[in-house]
């Protein structure tokens, strides 16, 4: 009984690698049908987080199934429901790459990250496809180097977003109502998917450690 259930939490782990590299995937190819105005990449994406909703609940019930019957304490306890928290924010950073997505594929033919925040969202879609990867290694090898890494990206992210705002909120701005909200919603999708890595990332940590974290 205890082999057939160390079995189901290491299908948790590799679960949670395999939501991490559909939203990575996601994540790479919103930023770039945003920045070139792809619209088939960006319907592409809109489809695919089906996929990660999809291993979402699945894991979920598996998690809550493991819960009910097996009853686990200590350090299995905590594996299971790190598992449940993770599932939640790796889903939500898969909608914040749909959300990209949605916004390049309702602007089309026009890429809507235009100038003068063309290069800021750039720079945004680079630190964000950075967190993505570093979630996905650290799903994979529970480095926690790697954790610190991807709130440094983070810390990137939260910076680039008070530049639009900045930009945005100028004397100088000269974007149209559409472009406004659309630059704020951009930043903000960009900046919020930062944070639930850093949410996975805090999660890791305590898996890891049994030390506590406030999440983000």
């Amino acid at each position: 009984m205890r082999t057939i259930f160390e079995a189901e939490l290491t299908q948790l782990g590799e679960d949670l690698v395999a939501m991490s590299r559909l939203v990575e995937a996601a994540m790479a190819d919103a930023g770039t049908a945003l920045l070139t105005g792809d619209v088939a990449l960006a319907e592409q994406v809109i489809a695919a987080d089906r996929a990660v909703d999809a291993l979402e609940q699945d894991l979920d019930e598996r998690c809550i199934a493991l819960l009910a019957q097996q009853q686990p304490v200590a350090t299995d306890l905590r594996t299971v429901v790190t598992a449940l928290r993770m599932s939640a924010s790796l889903e939500r950073m898969g909608d914040l790459a749909r959300h990209i997505a949605t916004v390049a594929r309702l602007r089309y033919p026009t890429p809507a990250a235009a100038q003068p925040l063309g290069e800021t969202f750039a720079a945004m879609h680079d630190a964000a496809n950075r967190v993505a990867q570093r979630t996905t290694r650290m799903l994979s090898t529970h480095d926690l180097d790697v954790a610190e890494k991807l709130e440094r990206d983070d810390d990137l992210l939260d910076g680039l977003l008070e530049e639009v705002f900045a930009t945005v909120l100028a004397p100088s701005w000269e974007g149209s109502a559409q472009e406004t909200v659309d630059a704020t919603l951009l930043s903000r999708y960009f900046e919020r998917f930062g944070d639930h890595g850093v949410s996975v990332a805090r999660r890791m940590v305590y898996l890891v450690t049994g030390e506590t974290a406030v999440p983000a």
